[in-house]
């Protein structure tokens, strides 16, 4: 073979040579899979995130939307999937330790089958009713339920939602009935058209119905009232103690991706939801950002699947 042939072989080869395996991380696009409809709480958040992301990162992040059976769909796909970043998991409090808690199976394990990232931001439910609902109180909502046990209903789109409606319940004395639907939207709009009498969902999605008097809410399960709605009263104030749930969503990575790989986008998350934006954006929401490190989210993950565990077996919730 020519010397001059060789050199020029040479040059394409080291010309080609960032796109081969092994190059910096990232070089081309990630997908974060929700396990829920777009226009769901998880997805609002997520979606808050991306355009900063996808700047930061100087690759597109792409959301991808694969809802039903409890997230548990999209949960399977993302540990299954190739560990090199790429295909990341939105995972709330839901499917990480609520789902291990209602479900004696699962096709996967949140601690075997995935690398924590880093938890984005915590936040409380709120208890909504139709603004046609004769009630104006939690108090109100019990006394009209237990006039009516065969006439009331909840709708709730995870195992969150069922498992904090199912303690309200147990705690009231109440017997509304589960109606599942695919995501928080859904079961909101389900209370607007008076198909479920209340649903318990997340603030991402509740709030600017709450504000356009779309919805009618009656508590939020915070210990304490929050300031971004200071006349929406706790569970415990509206009569209802012993039902604190605050609840959490975060990035995962399928188990075995590269530490360097996790600390990159780790990094990413804490920088962007730092931002004085996405703060903002975030607090409308009632999300108060975290940015924690991975081991001290997986931390979190294993005691809450201990604590949803003992809640479900004392209140003898199955979703089998």
């Amino acid at each position: 073979m020519p010397r001059s042939l060789t050199a020029a072989s040479l040059v394409i080869f080291l010309a080609v040579a960032p796109c081969a395996p092994g190059q910096e991380y990232p070089h081309k696009p990630i997908r974060i899979v929700v396990g829920y409809t777009a226009g769901g709480g998880n997805d609002i958040i997520v979606r808050v995130l991306v355009p900063k992301l996808s700047e930061a990162l100087g690759q597109p992040v792409i959301v991808d939307n694969r809802s039903g059976a409890q997230s548990i769909i999209a949960a399977e796909l993302v540990a299954k999937a190739a560990p090199d970043g790429y295909t990341l998991l939105m995972g709330p409090s839901g499917p990480m330790t609520m789902n291990p808690a209602i479900y004696s199976k699962l096709p996967y394990s949140p601690l075997r089958d995935f690398a924590p990232i880093t938890m984005i931001g915590k936040f409380p439910l709120i208890l909504v009713a139709s603004p046609s609902l004769p009630v104006k109180s939690v108090k109100e909502l019990v006394e009209y339920a237990k006039a009516r046990p065969d006439k009331i209903s909840y709708g709730a789109s995870a195992a969150a939602f069922q498992l904090t409606t199912e303690l309200f319940n147990q705690k009231t004395g109440t017997r509304f009935l589960h109606i599942p639907y695919k995501g928080v939207n859904e079961s909101v709009n389900a209370v607007i058209a008076g198909q479920v009498t209340i649903t318990i969902g997340d603030p991402a999605t509740i709030v600017g119905l709450m504000k356009a008097g779309r919805v009618k809410a009656l508590a939020v399960t915070s210990a304490a009232r929050h300031p971004a709605w200071p006349e929406l009263p706790t569970l415990a104030e509206a009569g209802v103690p012993d039902i604190e749930v605050i609840l959490w969503t975060g990035f995962h990575a399928p188990a075995r991706t590269p530490a360097a790989v996790v600390r990159k986008f780790r990094d990413e998350v804490v920088r962007v939801i730092g931002l004085p934006e996405i703060r903002e954006r975030l607090a409308a929401m009632a999300v108060d950002p975290s940015g924690n490190t991975p081991e001290e989210y997986r931390r979190i993950i294993a005691a809450d699947i201990a604590k949803w565990t003992a809640v479900a077996k004392a209140a003898n919730i199955k979703a089998d």
